[in-house]
Formats: structure tokens, C-alpha cells, sequence
């Protein structure tokens, strides 16, 4: 990496400055291990700004589409009569635009893994991230078996670790998202973990078995306190498993594509809506 060639060339120079200046070994010792740290610093420092910078442009983005849906929503809502397919077609377009500018930003990230040795990785996480919103499963599929240090994606954070437990799950192996939930759900600690125990409770469901299920939402009920979790495990202990849901999840596990949203509802209109008359 550029900054860390920049810090060795410069710790080199001060060194070889100090042995034509006839310092002593430790002064020269000294100045060559302080201008290395310097460089480190300053370099990263001004790296780290720039990276932010991009990448609160890509926030903000992210932000203006989210909230030109929300306003769309809320305008179906409020009109009576309208066609629920066709708002879901327009969220569904307009979501798919938003995403695949927001892939195509990442773009701008690149030259950065010159100077960072992290960044490789940020970027494969983002684009794995998006390419799931888009559906473009293929995609995801390569980004996560990629791995490497630096260049594979960071599956660290729970939306990251339940894309790839579902994605193992799709794609029939089982036994792995088994292994990948129990590797990290011990550091998804409280509320963090909420989603973890819904997505493997809901594989299990979906394997038959409602047991096993049932055990891990004790589990997950107790260490969460998430009222859709103790919800579903009272429901398996009553034996009523067809009313298993992880609806109140809300986003994030409609998210995951496994299961269909409800659409948006529209808000009752009490009167005549011809004469505009409210009461």
C-alpha cells in the first residue's frame, strides 16, 4: 500500500539523515521510528477524511431515494381508490434505480485501495449488500465465497450474517448456515442477535422440524426480549405452528427475500369521496 511505502521511504530518509548527521544509534533509532509513526498517522488521517467523504455522499443518496419512497407511500395512503399493484411496481422500479446507482458509486471507493488495506473488503460488503437488494443472487454468491484478507466482504454485522445464512440455506446447505449462525450469534449480543434467531428458527421451520425451532426461540426470547420471538415460541409450544411469522421482524426480514412484504395499506376514507364530505 502507498501510505505505508510513503512511511517506510520517509523513516529511511530521517534515518539515513541522522547517520550523516553522526547521531547516536538510539537518536537515529528514535527519529527513524517517529517519522515512520508520523507518516502513518498524517496519511492515514487524510485517507480516512477522503474515504469518509465519498462515502457520505453514497449515504446521502441512499437517504434522498429512501425518502422520495416514503413520500410516495404516504401519498398512496392518503388517496382512496388507488391501484395497490401498481404503487408496488413503482416502489419496486424506483428501488431498483436507486440500488443500482448506489452500485455504481462504489465505483469511486477503488482508487482507494492504494492507500487502505480495509477498504477492499468495505467495498465487496457494500456491493454484496446491494447486489442482494437487487436480487442479483449470483453475484452474492461469488462476493462471499471470494474471501481473502483483504478482499472479501466483512460478515460481521447481523444484516451481513443473515445474507449469507440464507443465501447458504437457498442454496440447499443447510448444515453450513447451522455452523455460520452459531459461529456469530455468540457475539450478536440483546437485540442485535433478533434477526439471527428468526432466520434460523424460520429455516428450521421450514426442514419440519418445529422442535428444534421451538428450543432456539427460548434461547432467542430470553436473550433478546423481542416480543416477535417469544410471539412465535409460544406459538410452537401451543402446537399452533401454522401461525409461525416472522412478520414483526418488519424490513429487515422482508429484506432477506424469503418472504413476500404485505403491500401498503390505504388509509380508510369515511364519507362520500365523490363530494369530498368528511365525517
Amino acid at each position: 500500500m502507498f501510505s505505508w511505502l510513503i512511511s517506510v521511504i520517509g523513516s529511511a530518509a530521517a534515518v539515513a539523515a541522522c547517520m550523516a548527521s553522526n547521531f547516536s544509534p538510539v537518536e537515529t533509532t528514535g527519529a527513524g521510528i517517529a517519522a515512520f509513526l508520523l507518516l502513518s498517522i498524517g496519511g492515514g488521517f487524510i485517507v480516512r477524511k477522503r474515504i469518509s467523504k465519498v462515502q457520505g455522499e453514497l449515504q446521502q443518496i441512499l437517504e434522498r431515494g429512501q425518502q422520495q419512497m416514503t413520500r410516495k407511500v404516504q401519498m398512496f395512503q392518503t388517496r382512496p381508490g388507488g391501484n395497490i399493484k401498481q404503487i408496488q411496481r413503482q416502489l419496486e422500479a424506483d428501488q431498483k434505480i436507486l440500488i443500482t446507482e448506489a452500485l455504481i458509486f462504489t465505483s469511486r471507493l477503488e482508487p482507494f485501495k492504494k492507500w487502505s488495506l480495509m477498504i477492499g473488503r468495505q467495498i465487496a460488503t457494500m456491493r454484496m449488500q446491494f447486489f442482494y437488494q437487487l436480487k442479483d443472487f449470483d453475484q452474492v454468491d461469488q462476493i462471499i465465497a471470494s474471501g481473502g484478507l483483504f478482499s472479501g466482504p466483512v460478515i460481521l454485522e447481523p444484516m451481513a450474517v443473515a445474507m449469507k445464512i440464507a443465501r447458504q440455506y437457498k442454496n440447499g446447505e443447510v448444515e453450513k448456515a447451522e455452523k455460520t449462525f452459531k459461529r456469530h450469534i455468540k457475539w450478536a449480543r440483546g437485540s442485535r442477535g433478533t434477526l439471527l434467531y428468526g432466520l434460523m428458527s424460520w429455516i428450521y421451520m421450514k426442514e419440519g422440524d418445529a422442535e428444534k425451532a421451538r428450543q432456539l426461540l427460548i434461547k432467542g426470547k430470553d436473550a433478546t426480549s423481542d416480543e416477535t420471538l417469544a410471539r412465535n415460541c409460544e406459538m410452537l409450544s401451543n402446537c399452533k405452528e401454522k401461525s409461525f411469522s416472522n412478520s414483526g421482524l418488519g424490513d429487515e426480514w422482508y429484506g432477506l427475500c424469503l418472504e413476500k412484504p404485505p403491500a401498503p395499506k390505504q388509509q380508510k376514507v369515511r364519507g362520500n369521496a365523490r363530494s369530498g364530505r368528511m365525517f
